[in-house]
């Protein structure tokens, strides 16, 4: 891991959570990822890699969920105490940028602190979690309870990427099943189950800043339909835009070239222009 990369924890009375950040820009922007089988910290040189485009306009920080999970925990708690750790790092007026069950997250953050957010993107996500949202989610959460971590890992990326792309993958997913231990397959399915019967469609009323949604035509995970549900929430608002790509999948946030850079025109707009 190269020294610039540096995984750090922020402290809170209640709990304790992981986070690392890189760039040199002045605008603090936070990344809140998906669900992961593993933790996003054990891939934080990835990371900082596929979001360099941004690094120059911005100081990124990149959190986990906290350490101490609770048996169970809701999307609702996740987003209190990720505000918690902003807080606690003095971070305000962030831009915020929030995948799949990261969007939802920041979702209800930028409803529930609007002083917290200045601009919020979401990727791939959905104001609420409906039966038909959740299909791909509850054969996940079997897998993981079955200890079944290749399976696991296989329909993860079955469901995120499109079809030619898992299957030039395969072989690297079941590499990574390999390393999952039962501590990874416990906490993976304590924050699974923790998007079931997710509704925040009602809060959307309450963001203030402007909003990106992005999403795919083919997202065999939540849908683009979902997309389309946030973006219809907000269109009596100027500043809410919509972006689909026809292809990409869930996971467009990593398959499509311009992702960032699309991402850094609605943050950084004057660096743009």
């Amino acid at each position: 891991m190269p020294a610039e990369i540096q995984i750090e924890t922020v402290k809170t009375g209640a709990f304790t959570m992981e986070y690392f950040r890189f760039g040199r820009g002045r605008k603090p922007l936070v990344i809140l990822p998906g669900l992961s089988v593993q933790s996003v910290m054990d891939a934080s040189c990835a990371v900082a890699d596929a979001y360099r485009p941004l690094a120059e306009d911005f100081t990124i920080y990149v959190f986990d969920r906290r350490k101490e999970l609770p048996a169970s925990y809701p999307v609702e708690e996740m987003a209190r105490d990720t505000a918690a750790a902003l807080c606690a790092l003095g971070l305000a007026r962030v831009c915020l940028f929030g995948a799949s069950q990261g969007g939802m997250l920041a979702m209800k953050i930028a409803a529930g602190q609007p002083a917290l957010v200045e601009r919020l993107a979401l990727g791939s996500t959905a104001a609420r979690v409906t039966e038909d949202r959740c299909r791909a989610i509850d054969t996940w959460i079997r897998l993981a309870k079955e200890g079944n971590a290749q399976a696991l890992y296989l329909a993860f990326g079955e469901a995120l990427y499109p079809p030619a792309l898992f299957a030039a993958s395969r072989a690297l997913l079941c590499d990574a099943a390999r390393g999952v231990t039962e501590v990874d397959l416990r906490r993976f399915v304590i924050l699974a189950e923790g998007t079931r019967d997710f509704d925040a469609l009602g809060d959307l009323g309450r963001i203030e800043c402007p909003v990106l949604v992005i999403g795919a035509e083919d997202d065999r995970v939540l849908g683009a339909d979902a997309s389309r549900e946030i973006a219809a929430q907000l269109r009596c608002r100027p500043d809410c835009a919509l972006y689909l790509y026809e292809s990409g999948g869930h996971a467009v946030y990593d398959t499509a070239p311009d992702y960032k850079e699309r991402l850094r025109r609605f943050f950084a707009p004057e660096a743009a222009l």
